[in-house]
């Protein structure tokens, strides 16, 4: 069980896999989720934004947890996004999660009532509290840009690490004002929590600034790099980081610049050109991209070096 001094390093928020009627393409996500989980990332997050958690109907986000628990294969811990309005559903539901075999919980916010901002510290403790004594696994915090809320008021990680099962918080607000804020708060906590980044547009520096890691979907495509990259910042070989970063970080801004909502079939062009997915399907109503997207998504892909040589050839050809 993770604590908030070994939260830290890559945790991986894989996409998922689907077949042209919209279906989740199980064999792939099994082969998928097994090569991220070779790379060695910290844990795997599996029902989370980018796995398209919310357009999952919760009998396929069981089914998910179960199929990517066996492809881990111990191999590291395995978390489960927990999407729901209310306390007691969330209770109930996070409870059904561990039963499936989640390890921890990453708690999206309940939305609508942590709409608009700021939201009440009291009540984001109370939600994250009761989900902890209800359920009793290690609990993801989950800090979203500031235009969709929570905008986590400055106290509330002080009030939050009164929870003892919450290990860290994803700290997704792709503002590098609040994050540096974020990071600040943590250092005058009683424990230790891990700040783990969740904005894939300034990874390396995130880190640099003193997030602990990346809870990041873009680790569910070159997850090997970036946990070098991060070994590298700890070492203090910005050289190094710099030049995983220099190559990959084009990509990761133009998969996640606006609209965000689209990083979901930008990346999944990415894994179809990288042969790891046969479709880059997502579930209506999202849209795919268009053909100059593709075009930009390959040029940018072969630049940093996650197109294999056949799909090369194919390119210049």
């Amino acid at each position: 069980m993770l604590t908030g001094d070994q939260f830290r390093g890559i945790v991986a928020a894989p996409f998922l896999p689907m077949l042209p009627d919209h279906a989740v393409d199980w064999e792939t996500l099994e082969s998928y989720i097994e090569r991220v989980a070779a790379a060695g990332p910290t844990a795997i997050a599996m029902n989370m934004d980018a796995s398209e958690g919310p357009a999952l109907d919760r009998d396929e986000q069981i089914e998910v947890l179960r199929v990517s628990k066996d492809a881990i294969g111990g191999r590291c811990p395995l978390f489960s996004g927990l999407i729901a309005g209310s306390t007691r559903d969330a209770v109930r539901w996070g409870t059904t999660l561990r039963e499936a075999g989640a390890d921890g919980l990453c708690i999206f916010p309940p939305f609508p009532t942590f709409l608009g901002n700021p939201v009440p510290t009291e009540m984001i403790y109370a939600y994250h509290k009761e989900i902890a004594e209800g359920v009793g696994l290690p609990l993801v915090a989950f800090q979203f840009p500031k235009a969709f809320g929570p905008d986590f008021p400055p106290n509330t990680l002080q009030v939050l690490a009164g929870i003892p099962q919450l290990i860290g918080l994803k700290e997704a607000s792709f503002d590098t004002t609040k994050t540096l804020e974020t990071i600040d708060a943590a250092k005058t906590l009683p424990r230790k929590l891990g700040i783990l980044t969740g904005s894939d547009t300034f990874i390396l520096e995130a880190m640099i600034f003193g997030c602990d890691g990346a809870l990041v979907g873009f680790a569910g495509t070159a997850t090997d790099q970036l946990i070098r990259m991060h070994e590298a910042v700890s070492a203090r070989d910005l050289t190094a980081a710099y030049e995983i970063w220099d190559r990959l970080g084009p990509l990761a801004r133009f998969c996640w610049r606006p609209p965000i909502r689209d990083y979901r079939p930008r990346m999944k062009e990415v894994l179809v050109l990288q042969g790891v997915f046969q479709h880059a399907t997502c579930r209506p109503p999202q849209l795919g991209v268009d053909d100059a997207e593709r075009r930009e998504l390959r040029r940018l892909a072969l630049s940093a070096g996650l197109i294999g040589e056949a799909v090369r050839i194919a390119a210049a050809g």
